[in-house]
């Protein structure tokens, strides 16, 4: 897998998330990736993103070190002209070119798609920005968050909107943005240099998914349900366990609720016909759980966890993410480096394998 696009070089010209992401992406695959930062502040921006218990004498944080992993690290002020020549030779050979410039940040530095294909006519140009890019409106995760929806159906009735704890409309954008530019690489061949934009709006709009067709196809407008999906249950109702772990269940089939009846002594409630088809268990999920609640607590978390995997009934307790990372699995997705003195740890942006 390393080894996989190892000729490639590519130059990022971008900081905070989405862009770094795309950068590591490559870089977990062998490429040589030249990440370029702003000398006059002190670099990439999230360097200072620091937890209060993170060291003050360095100039790594955890934030930072998320999505920057087997990079090439330079200070450069695009303002001068021996840092700009450094910059430009650094583009003239390499394969892609990352930004994420600040709306006419690119042509004033002399760094848009139209300027660099002067010193590399064959280069991939990509780049991210928050809301197209004729629109300098300032884009961060929240705002996007906020503008398209997700803000507005995460969270419950009480808790009213509430921002989801990654930034995961960056991520988002980061994604698309791999995609476009594996797309530009196979066609490179048959094309000279190429443009591969997306912004943090677009890649949101595009990530609604069921809750934007039940809006265009029905007007449902989605409330907010905690962890509750509108078209099935129960699925996401939180339980306690006898011994005070919490459980939830997706229960996406008939089957499957037949079998977590018959762990639950249960069986007769599929006659009620308030719980007899999913349909009717969306519209009386509030006395359905009540039902399943007053079972599930005469139970630990083992017996339950352990009969729905032998039956193949979706469940799983809620982990805090120190219990997630108890488990080989997840730590066989960490990797470990040393920048600029600081050992640093992330998770990899790659999940997939090919065999």
């Amino acid at each position: 897998m390393e080894k996989s696009l190892s000729e490639l070089v590519i130059v990022e010209i971008a900081s905070v998330l989405a862009g770094p992401s795309v950068g590591m992406f490559f870089a977990e695959l062998g490429a040589r990736v030249i990440k370029i930062e702003p000398k006059h502040i002190g670099g990439d921006v999230t360097r200072t993103w620091k937890l209060p218990t993170e060291p003050k004498d360095t100039n790594i944080s955890a934030y930072f070190s998320s999505v920057n992993y087997g990079k090439e690290y330079h200070f450069l002020d695009f303002r001068n002209k021996e840092d700009f020549g450094k910059t430009i030779n650094f583009i003239a050979e390499a394969d892609i070119i990352i930004t994420n410039f600040k709306h006419g940040d690119g042509v004033k530095f002399g760094l848009d798609y139209e300027a660099v294909k002067q010193h590399n006519s064959s280069i991939i140009y990509a780049a991210i920005s928050g809301f197209g890019d004729d629109n300098d409106r300032v884009a961060y995760d929240l705002i996007l968050q906020a503008e398209t929806g997700f803000m507005s159906m995460n969270g419950t009735s009480d808790s009213g909107p509430v921002k989801m704890p990654v930034a995961l409309i960056d991520i988002l954008a980061g994604h698309q943005l791999k995609e476009g530019i594996l797309v530009a690489l196979i066609n490179r061949g048959r094309q000279g240099g190429t443009k591969v934009t997306v912004s943090l709006y677009e890649a949101a709009i595009a990530s609604l998914a069921n809750q934007a067709s039940n809006y265009l196809m029905t007007k449902h407008v989605a409330k907010r349900l905690g962890s509750l999906h509108p078209n099935i249950a129960p699925y996401g109702e939180i339980f306690e366990t006898r011994d005070q772990a919490k459980i939830t269940f997706a229960i996406g089939s008939q089957k499957q609720f037949e079998k977590l009846l018959a762990l639950l002594g249960l069986e007769f409630i599929i006659a009620d016909p308030r719980y007899h088809t999913n349909a009717n268990r969306v519209l009386n999920r509030e006395s359905l759980a009540k039902i399943l609640a007053s079972q599930i607590i005469l139970h630990n978390k083992f017996t339950i966890l352990n009969y729905c995997l032998k039956h193949f009934v979706p469940a799983a307790e809620i982990k805090s993410i120190d219990q997630v990372f108890e488990n080989k699995a997840a730590m066989d997705l960490v990797l470990s480096e040393t920048i600029e003195g600081v050992e640093t740890k992330r998770v990899k942006t790659i999940a997939f394998k090919i065999t």
